[in-house]
């Protein structure tokens, strides 16, 4: 079993930044990946990016590559995400994921066995 909790979701402006965190405990020894998505209002689950435990591989989302990064602390088993110039299109609710099921398809919801409560950001205009 392993516990996925977020924090660092709040009210920000338009072109503000914010780091979201993922803190993982538990059997973490056995994870595969670890990754973030996210979900507006009536909108489908997006994968947003994700980084593999062991290696750091990391892989970014199309709709915020260059803007998103994703990081990881070893010593204490978080996984943040950086979330630079941020618009109102980034309002959403922020899940972390984790599975130790290894799949090619990381970028997939479907994949991730483990879920933590979600971190609220809002964009304001």
């Amino acid at each position: 079993q392993v516990h996925v909790v977020e924090s660092g979701g709040g009210l920000v402006k338009t072109g503000d930044s914010l780091t979201l965190s993922c803190v993982l405990s538990g059997r973490t020894n056995s994870l595969y990946v670890v990754g973030w998505f996210r979900q507006a209002p009536e909108k489908e689950r997006e994968f947003v990016g994700r980084i593999k435990w062991n290696g750091g591989s990391i892989l970014i989302g199309d709709s915020v590559k260059g803007r998103f990064t994703i990081s990881r602390d070893s010593a204490t088993n978080t996984v943040y995400l950086q979330m630079n110039n941020l618009n109102p299109d980034d309002t959403a609710v922020y899940h972390c994921g984790a599975s130790s099921r290894v799949g090619s398809r990381t970028d997939f919801a479907t994949l991730y066995d483990y879920w933590g409560q979600g971190a609220q950001v809002t964009v304001s205009p």
